[in-house]
């Protein structure tokens, strides 16, 4: 029956394919045309010193343009809290601002899909300590972290200046600073446009009233003739009852009211590692070109799958065995890993979309699985799943293995503290959060085998615990609010910071990724270590056992936290139950659901109520 399902809904998917997000592309004249008209508003704003940045939908740098190539100022990265230097990102003053507005263009892009339209105000508004930001007492945004994903150092985002296949890394990770829009052509997302212009990467602090922010104005003049539909903009969708913000200016606000100025070829600068001097044209996603194209139906039979390409027709993640544990030795086999991601985009296609318009969508999202020791077993996508979740589905697969294995507070300890900036930014020794972990939990905490989804660590990774009690102690994988900020999470950034700065200068990722944790056990070639592409701390991934023995993870990502959760789960338990291979869900005896901290219970998953488009079941993942 379930094989039946998702055969008619894999029809209606096809068309949705056909009509939905096919054919376009930004050309050469796109480029110019998008440039121009910031470059007028920029120049009636007496904007001398903006930088703009257009990207392609998988993060291809199309073209950075400085209006003043010979002067480009420094950069300020703060949250607006006063927070000093010292503290993770904040305070620095670096000489990176094409890199920020590259990372603000590849934000607007990789948010957006044909079936929703973000921002980077957006993603300032569902990264802060609370949701919404400067709402006391409420928990914290429902992507709180996704700004450290896609990273420069990260083994799966592609790199380099030439014209490729994504999805490519972004330099700061995801922004928060508003300035960064997405660029739609006849309904569907094709790229994005980043602006700095004001000297400073931040955020907002507050949606409670409307700014005038200099980037923001200047990003919406290039944009004009390729908006998204009105209906699937940000602030016509909404989450737990709370509109998203999509700008807080519009076209009413700008000087030039959509002209074009005459722009100097010579301004459009190389930025190495990303993008030589001059514009290209973007790729169109779905070709082979664009690195994520439609499954051969050899990986994913019976699915409208779509998977990342090499570039030649190659599946880069085509199912495969466990390396470590092995098959022999209990370990995932690679019908094991193939069935586990059908099942769990066949969950995806029956449930409803939460941050989807038109209303009764299908969840879009891309799924990750991975051994014990985090080498990758198989990615697949449905058709329009946002970009983002790509990397962020494989940094969750990968977190609630690690954070399951018993050796872990042991492989922390091993990491040791790195002065990065002489005298002014110090990485402390990742052993200090296993210490706090154990302090907070017990002390076989990290070293016991329980089993921990993202949902699970999220909860240790907020700065007030429990999450959304403002004035609360810091859980012990994050910074106490006093210096916590989007720009100083503590774990989640200490893991990855200095391979951050290090690709500044535009250099690839070392072959083991972001960490300097121990490398992972894997085949032949370079090996990643297991967070290789850094960690992710909001929900959406189960570790994956057989019987009471750690053998994986599997992450999700796209259109829904409790959904993301959902088709972890029950994907993995529904395969679990027909491949009769014992294979599945932790135990319950393991689940990290029954630790409780300071009175409060830990979250495993939490899987919407009603979820389905096709039947009318509830609670769904109860009792497995």
């Amino acid at each position: 029956m379930r094989r039946c399902i998702a055969n008619i809904i894999g029809a209606t998917v096809s068309f949705f394919w056909a009509t939905g997000v096919s054919g376009q592309s930004l050309t050469v004249a796109d480029v110019d045309q998008i440039v121009s008209q910031a470059v007028a508003e920029a120049r009636a704003q007496v904007a001398d010193d903006a930088v703009i940045a257009v990207v392609d939908r998988v993060g291809n740098v199309l073209a950075v343009y400085a209006i003043d190539p010979n002067n480009i100022p420094d950069v300020t990265i703060t949250s607006g809290r006063g927070i000093p230097a010292g503290n993770g990102l904040e305070g620095l003053t670096l000489p990176i601002t094409p890199l920020a507005t590259i990372s603000k263009a590849v934000t607007g892009a990789y948010l957006s899909s044909s079936g929703n339209a973000f921002t980077s105000r957006t993603a300032s508004q569902i990264i802060q300590e609370n949701f919404n930001p400067g709402e006391f007492g409420q928990p914290s945004g429902p992507l709180f972290g996704v700004q450290f994903s896609q990273l420069p150092c990260s083994d799966l985002t592609r790199f380099g200046e030439v014209l490729g296949g994504g999805p490519r890394r972004s330099p700061l990770g995801l922004s928060a600073d508003p300035g960064g829009l997405p660029l739609y052509k006849n309904g569907e997302v094709v790229g994005g446009i980043g602006v700095l212009a004001d000297g400073v990467y931040g955020l907002d602090l507050s949606v409670a009233d409307f700014d005038r922010d200099l980037d923001e104005l200047i990003a919406v003049a290039g944009q004009q003739g390729y908006e998204p539909p009105e209906n699937i903009k940000g602030h016509r969708i909404a989450v737990e009852g709370k509109l998203f913000r999509y700008t807080d200016v519009d076209a009413r606000f700008l000087s030039t009211s959509g002209s074009a100025a005459t722009i100097n070829q010579d301004s459009y600068i190389a930025v190495p590692g990303y993008t030589p001097a001059g514009r290209r044209a973007g790729q169109q996603y779905g070709a082979e070109a664009s690195g994520i194209t439609p499954d051969s139906g050899i990986d994913v039979p019976g699915l409208d799958a779509f998977v990342l390409s090499d570039g030649f027709g190659n599946n880069r993640y085509a199912p495969r065995d466990g390396v470590a544990p092995a098959p022999a030795a209990g370990g995932i086999t690679q019908d094991e890993a193939r069935t586990i991601i059908m099942e769990a985009l066949g969950v995806a296609f029956r449930a409803r979309a939460q941050i989807r318009r038109p209303l009764g969508s299908h969840a879009q999202v891309t799924v990750s699985i991975v051994d014990a020791e985090a080498n990758i077993l198989a990615i697949a996508r449905t058709p329009d799943a946002p970009i983002f979740g790509t990397d962020v589905s494989l940094q969750k697969a990968r977190t609630a293995a690690f954070a399951s294995r018993p050796t872990t507070a042991d492989e922390l300890r091993s990491v040791d503290a790195i002065e990065l900036i002489p005298g002014v930014l110090t990485i402390p020794a990742l052993g200090t959060y296993a210490d706090a972990v154990q302090a907070f939990i017990g002390p076989t905490a990290l070293a016991d085998g329980i089993a921990f989804a993202d949902r699970s660590g999220g909860n240790l990774s907020r700065p007030f615990y429990p999450d959304g009690i403002n004035g609360n102690t810091n859980g012990p994988l994050s910074k106490p609010f006093e210096v916590w900020s989007p720009f100083n999470t503590g774990f989640q950034l200490d893991l990855v910071l200095f391979d951050i700065v290090a690709r500044f200068d535009g250099s690839p990722p070392p072959p083991q990724g972001c960490t300097g944790l121990p490398q992972s056990a894997a085949a032949p070639g370079p090996m990643p270590t297991r967070l290789a592409n850094g960690l992710q701390i909001f929900p959406g991934s189960v570790p994956i056992f057989r019987g009471d023995q750690l053998i994986g993870g599997i992450g999700v990502s796209g259109d829904g936290i409790d959904q993301d959760d959902m088709i972890s789960f029950l994907g993995l338990h529904n395969a679990g139950e027909i491949l009769n291979t014992g294979i599945g869900n932790a135990p319950p005896e393991l689940r990290a659901d029954t630790l409780e901290v300071s009175g409060v219970n830990l979250r495993f998953v939490n899987c919407p109520f009603s979820p389905f488009l096709d039947s009318r079941e509830q609670a769904v993942c109860g009792g497995k």
